[in-house]
């Protein structure tokens, strides 16, 4: 191989990598100015949440804490019956839960969560227990 040989590769190759950084700076560019927009849209959420928090009567911290005294009742149900496996709707008769279908989700979600903190066990799909 010669030396025009060599600066011909040589060259196209510095040509294809100028290009690459060329178009990783593109993608840089649009990935920045993407970034503002979302933390833009995220500060004005967070700033919309402040001001209905505080506009928000007080009957709404009320309403926040229910979650908890349900997840509450959930735990209490468990540990009542330590070794029965429950499924969502026979919980849901115990506790006198609504039975329809969005509860019933709600309800599983939470159950999922408690699994995840192990608090309970899934012996099986849509089956839970107290964990022992």
């Amino acid at each position: 191989m010669n030396v025009t040989e060599l600066l011909r590769l040589l060259q196209a190759e510095h040509d294809e990598t100028t290009a690459r950084a060329d178009g990783l700076r593109d993608q840089i560019e649009q990935l920045t100015r993407a970034m503002a927009e979302v933390e833009a849209r995220l500060a004005e959420i967070v700033t919309t949440r402040k001001v209905i928090d505080s506009l928000a009567p007080p009957d709404h911290a009320q309403a926040s804490e229910e979650p908890a005294t349900v997840y509450q009742r959930i735990v209490t149900a468990f540990n009542e019956h330590p070794g029965q496996v429950f499924q969502v709707r026979d919980l849901h008769e115990l506790l006198a839960l609504p039975t329809d279908e969005p509860s019933i989700n709600v309800t599983r979600s939470r159950l999922g969560r408690l699994v995840r903190q192990g608090l309970l066990d899934q012996p099986g799909r849509g089956r839970y227990q107290k964990r022992t």
